[in-house]
C-alpha cells in the first residue's frame, strides 16, 4: 500500500462507486464505504482531486482510506 493522489474520473452517488484515475494514469475502483468523512462532506465529484490508497482485489485495484485533498 502506498498514498496516491488523483482525479475522480466519475462517480454514481446514487449508487456509492466510481472511479479514480491516479497521477500515473491507473484507473483505480472507488467506493463511498473508503471515503473518510461523515455526511455531505462525504460527497465527492467528478473532477475533484483525492488522496488514498491502493489494494489490489480480486477484480482489480481499489482505493482505501480516501479524503479529499485541501
Amino acid at each position: 500500500m502506498a498514498n496516491y493522489t488523483g482525479t475522480v474520473k466519475w462517480y454514481d452517488s446514487e449508487h456509492g462507486y466510481g472511479f479514480v484515475s491516479t497521477n500515473d494514469g491507473r484507473d483505480v475502483f472507488l467506493h463511498h464505504s473508503q471515503i473518510k468523512k461523515k455526511g455531505s462532506d462525504k460527497q465527492i465529484h467528478e473532477g475533484e482531486s483525492i488522496g488514498f490508497d491502493i489494494i489490489e482485489q480480486e477484480k482489480g485495484p481499489a482505493a482505501i482510506n480516501v479524503h479529499k485533498n485541501s
